[in-house]
């Protein structure tokens, strides 16, 4: 429907649409429903030129006539079968008005009318182009109905039949088929050219009605090109049957294409005439005075030879006004030709002599109108002249004016004219103070290397050291312990022991404070809810307890078993995580270190710790790294004296981490200690 309402909006011209709105008011006063009809929707949908205007009343139209022309209609016509009446409004609007009928026919030629619905209507019309509608009332503005679907024959730009005996029941039709193929270069379909020859060879023509017959002939000069149409009839054999004086041989062809050229230039202008009564004395340029007399005589619409009579007079008065002094400015010329008759314009053009009246109509198409390219619009906004202003319109056509006659040629000039139309500048608004909004500030996901295995492991390990407790540390409970605010902090990596690795192969952890840092529980991201290994928590005054403890046991256990240092500080960081001390377990740490790949020698050539306290070589499996000395009941090896022996020896092993070689010195009464050096 917007898409049709747009249609009507944009083709019709402002006069058309000025007639059409005269008419639904006439409609809405006397309660009628109002339709646009026929040609006049099918050329708004083809985009072709829109020449007349045919509207439809559910009711009499015949009821419309006083109050139409009092709204300035000229009734041209009128037909009482059809309820249809014929006007003329300003500036060369062609518009008709007639009811909603349905017809039948007794007889080819003898049609018989009865008031109707606008579908009864629409079915019993010609073509199925010409059988569509388009609301023109309030609730339904817009709307079109197409029952026929007759806009698929318009894309495909074809003349289809209403009805199978359309040409039989009304030969004015093989006429009018012949006509609109002529002018929209449209083909019949297939089937209807069929009847149309049918209809054609057993001569149907013969039982036209005389009005239908006058109404075509005149039809021919309402035609944008009437020679052209003119020509096809003749082809056809329809232009003897409409009249046997008029042909084709008796048009001034050249004077014809002169006055269309004029029709074209005044379009292009703004000025729209109604070019048929100018037509007429040029197509009937060669015809006798009785024959011209005579044709007039059988025009169907009697409003129309009163145009072609009143033609002359009408071109001759305006000639005498524009021609005179009162027409000297520019501005009072242009104005001239607008307010007067658009087809005594259009005639003054075409059938001028005077050099006056010509040199001003040269300068009305070629200097005048460029005028208004000089119109300074960015002038204007900067003096804040805008269309919001009401007397922006009427400013705008005083300017143009004024530039027409050459008054306003420089930019001061032009701005000493507005400045009276100018309005007052707006008072400067107050800054708005607005406080400052303190933002939080967002939580930034810690980003950092992908944990290790072990430290993977690690932090399972205290997730289960707070879940369930232990022989050593009592437990606590993720509730219980109360949250502390997490510092992003490096991720510890552990660093290998003195003299190799821990029990899973990786690199065992060295210091008390770093085994602090790995027992300590894995602290939980409130936004994730998930372990951050880069969050540090100091561990709780319990918690230091407990790792007191198990390091009080270890280092009596270290004092009894004379074990290398590193290698208790290995084994501690893992029991850490378990909070059990398991006698094996400290041994096999001690007596297999596990090293690196790039610092794997012979393990002949390493001589271990314990040998190296005794000074004895290595015998058996003392030499692949397990003390030689004999085990007591205890599971332990007995306490050796010093003696010269080990005093000479003082072996020295590298551990494989690349730090500096353990250095034993034995110590008499007392349990070998070992000391590692800085790096």
């Amino acid at each position: 429907m917007a898409d049709y309402i747009y249609l009507l909006q944009t083709r019709l011209t402002s006069a058309q649409q000025s007639a059409l709105e005269e008419v639904r008011k006439v409609a809405k006063a006397r309660l009628m429903t109002v339709f646009l009809v026929g040609g006049a929707v099918r050329d708004l949908i083809s985009g072709a030129p829109i020449r007349d205007l045919d509207l439809v009343v559910q009711g009499n139209a015949l009821k419309f006539n006083k109050e139409l022309q009092k709204a300035g209609g000229i009734l041209a016509g009128e037909d009482e079968a059809t309820q249809c009446l014929y006007y003329t409004f300003a500036r060369g609007v062609r518009l008709s008005v007639g009811s909603t009928l349905s017809v039948s026919y007794p007889k080819p030629g003898k049609p018989v009318y009865k008031p109707a619905t606008i579908l009864d209507d629409l079915h019993r019309r010609d073509f199925t182009a010409n059988a569509m509608a388009l609301s023109l009332n309030d609730g339904s503005f817009g709307l079109l109905m197409d029952p026929l679907n007759g806009v698929a024959d318009i894309e495909n730009r074809e003349l289809r039949l209403v009805s199978n005996y359309g040409f039989l029941e009304d030969p004015s039709r093989m006429i009018r088929a012949a006509r609109l193929t002529a002018r929209l270069g449209w083909q019949m379909e297939e089937k209807t050219r069929q009847r149309y020859e049918n209809a054609k060879a057993e001569n149907a023509i013969a039982a036209l009605q005389p009005w239908l017959k006058h109404y075509e002939l005149e039809e021919v000069f309402h035609e944008e090109d009437p020679l052209r149409v003119l020509r096809h009839l003749e082809a056809e054999g329809w232009a003897s049957v409409l009249s046997s004086a008029w042909s084709s041989a008796k048009v001034n062809e050249a004077e014809l294409d002169r006055l269309r050229d004029t029709v074209g230039r005044l379009e292009t202008m703004g000025i729209y005439p109604e070019p048929s009564a100018a037509y007429f004395p040029l197509l009937t340029a060669k015809l006798g005075s009785k024959e011209v007399a005579g044709l007039k005589k059988s025009f169907a619409r009697p409003g129309f030879v009163e145009q072609i009579e009143a033609l002359e007079a009408d071109t001759k008065a305006f000639a005498t006004l524009f021609g005179s002094k009162a027409a000297a400015a520019p501005s009072d010329a242009w104005k001239m030709l607008f307010a007067a008759k658009p087809e005594a314009v259009l005639w003054l053009a075409h059938s001028n002599k005077s050099a006056t009246v010509k040199e001003r109509l040269d300068a009305f198409f070629n200097e005048w109108a460029q005028a208004r390219q000089k119109i300074p619009y960015q002038v204007m906004q900067e003096m804040r002249i805008t269309p919001a202003l009401p007397e922006y319109g009427e400013l705008v056509e005083r300017l143009f004016y004024s530039m027409m006659d050459g008054k306003l040629e420089t930019p001061e000039a032009i701005r000493a004219f507005l400045e009276p139309y100018s309005p007052p500048a707006p008072a400067p608004s107050a800054p708005i103070r607005r406080k400052a909004v303190k933002r939080e500030a967002k939580m930034t996901k810690p980003r950092g290397k992908k944990p290790t295995e072990a430290q993977e492991g690690l932090t399972l390990a205290a997730a289960a050291e707070q879940q369930a407790p232990t022989g050593i540390a009592p437990a606590e409970t993720a509730a219980a312990r109360p949250q502390t605010t997490a510092k992003p902090a490096v991720p510890v990596k552990p660093a290998a022991a003195a003299t190799g690795k821990d029990l899973q192969g990786k690199p065992a952890v060295a210091g008390a404070k770093l085994a602090e840092k790995i027992s300590a529980p894995a602290p939980v991201n409130q936004s994730t809810g998930k372990s951050d290994f880069k969050t540090e928590i100091k561990p709780s005054p319990q918690k230091k307890a407990d790792k007191s403890l198990v390091k009080k046991v270890l280092a009596k256990k270290v004092a009894k078993k004379n074990l290398p240092k590193p290698a208790v500080k290995a084994a501690l960081a893992n029991k850490l995580i378990k909070k059990t001390v398991s006698k094996p377990m400290v041994k096999k740490a001690v007596a297999k270190p596990v090293l690196k790949k790039s610092s794997r020698k012979s393990v002949a050539q390493k001589k271990p710790l314990a040998q190296a306290a005794s000074g004895r070589q290595p015998v058996g499996k003392a030499a692949q790294g397990k003390p030689a000395a004999a085990k007591n009941q205890k599971g332990t090896a007995p306490l050796k004296k010093p003696g010269v022996g080990a005093a000479k020896s003082k072996p020295a092993v590298r551990p494989a981490s690349g730090k500096r070689a353990v250095k034993v010195k034995p110590k008499s009464g007392s349990t070998a200690k070992t000391t590692k050096a800085r790096r």
